[in-house]
């Protein structure tokens, strides 16, 4: 079930490889399924910015012009980047996103809200 042809793995190594500082520890791996074609990447832990991008815009430019490679072959393709041991995100503590009540500003001298309570 292989592709003797992986021109998405190619298309993936190229444009990483300009991009990083070191191009020699950069690292793909395919695979097919049901799915379609997984492309696994890693990088060296100093380049994964740039890979990624501000905001994730550079890894998802890569992703799109991906499917474009992969449509033209009739297959869908995606990526999936490796985050490297060592990488400054690993060390950080788990980031849990607040509901968006408890460090919320309260207005000073505002309890119409208590008082409609009737506490």
């Amino acid at each position: 079930m292989a592709d003797k042809n992986p021109q998405d793995q190619e298309f993936v190594e190229y444009v990483v490889k300009a991009i990083v500082n070191n191009p020699d520890k950069v690292k793909t791996e395919r695979r097919i399924d049901e799915m379609g074609v997984l492309i696994t990447l890693e990088v060296d832990p100093e380049d994964m910015g740039q890979v990624i991008g501000r905001n994730g815009l550079t890894a998802k430019a890569i992703r799109t012009l991906l499917r474009v490679v992969g449509a033209k072959n009739n297959a869908r393709v995606n990526l999936k980047i490796n985050e490297p041991e060592g990488s400054m995100r690993q060390s950080r503590p788990s980031e849990s996103r607040p509901s968006g009540r408890e460090d919320a500003p309260v207005p000073a001298g505002d309890d119409s809200d208590v008082d409609d309570l009737n506490l």
